[in-house]
């Protein structure tokens, strides 16, 4: 590991309990237009997690004079199941991905909602979680959210945890260890030090977020990663530690398909060029007993940094008149 990142982990990695919530609002309140928080679940398909997230968020973060996050967004991206009703119900505004900028055709992937997601929030600070959390705990916002609070040098802060498998004693993480960590580690070694580099929840500066391209799919916190890395340097990076993650687990062909689209995204960031073939074949078994072969398309494509897109700097320009 290279000296810096030693360093860097020393000083740029923290437990959720160094920044009680008290000392967090104290900072909010301080920090005035700068400190207000946005928080967005993107979702599809998360009526059985959705409402208990939004429940906890807006009962813990959400209240007192001080209310840590100021707006709650669940992004529902084409959910076929009661998503939307269930958050809506629990209190969170829902914004479906359909009418967002619909100008420009919705593309599949959790980095689409994202990216659309900066269109219809106002925090100066925007937080990500996954929907799909089980057990969830208000510290994957607060633990997140407060470096951006009291540290102005950081631009973007990811949360780190623990990942047990569901039913056995293996740790999730597969595609990182496999593809992710290899991938940072040799072309990125600066990025070593991230114990959770493809992890959903983390927050930053909408002035860092509006300057970045976003990858389209999974590939979307990678991306994001480097391309930070690239424009503010390593010391506006930062993670904590928020406990232990309990999520829906992947078979193994959707982390193949996951695996491919990180590798894609890595690649277009060496070369800053197109893949050769952007496809990956995985196979079944059929009926007849044989394996019978399926193509899917691995998604290159990436949405323009946000403060390029018309309707968005005419909205910050309103913002601020």
């Amino acid at each position: 590991m290279l000296e810096e990142v030693e360093l860097w982990l020393d000083r740029h990695s923290w437990s959720a309990s160094e920044r009680p919530l008290d000392a967090l609002r104290a900072a909010k309140q301080a920090a005035g237009a700068s400190g207000t928080v946005s928080v967005v679940l993107p979702a599809l398909n998360e009526e059985a997690t959705v409402g208990a997230i939004v429940e906890a968020i807006r009962g813990e973060l959400m209240s007192g004079e001080t209310p840590l996050v100021d707006e709650l967004v669940v992004m529902d991206s084409g959910s076929s199941d009661g998503t939307s009703r269930v958050a809506a119900e629990a209190g969170a505004r829902v914004v479906h991905r359909d009418s967002v900028l619909p100008r420009i055709p919705v593309a599949a992937g959790k980095g689409e909602v994202l990216w659309r997601s900066l269109l219809v929030t106002e925090g100066e600070i925007v937080c990500f979680v996954d929907a799909d959390l089980r057990e969830f705990d208000c510290r994957f916002v607060s633990g997140i959210v407060g470096p951006l609070l009291t540290d102005p040098g950081l631009h973007l802060v990811k949360a780190m945890y623990d990942r047990p498998m569901s039913g056995g004693g293996e740790r999730g993480g597969r595609v990182t260890e496999l593809v992710a960590r290899p991938l940072l580690n040799l072309h990125w070694p600066q990025l070593a030090g991230f114990v959770q580099p493809l992890g959903g929840e983390y927050a930053a500066r909408r002035a860092l977020l509006e300057r970045l391209p976003f990858p389209v799919g999974y590939g979307v916190e990678l991306g994001m990663l480097v391309d930070t890395l690239e424009l503010a340097g390593l010391e506006a990076l930062a993670q904590v530690d928020v406990g232990v993650r309990h999520h829906r687990n992947q078979d193994g062909q959707a982390l193949g398909r996951m695996a491919a689209t990180i590798y894609s995204t890595a690649q277009r960031r060496l070369e800053r060029g197109h893949l050769v073939r952007p496809v990956l074949t995985q196979f079944d078994r059929g009926s007849d007993r044989l394996f019978s072969p399926t193509v899917h398309e691995v998604t290159t494509e990436e949405r323009p940094p946000m403060c390029t897109v018309p309707e968005y700097t005419a909205r910050q320009r309103r913002r601020a008149a």
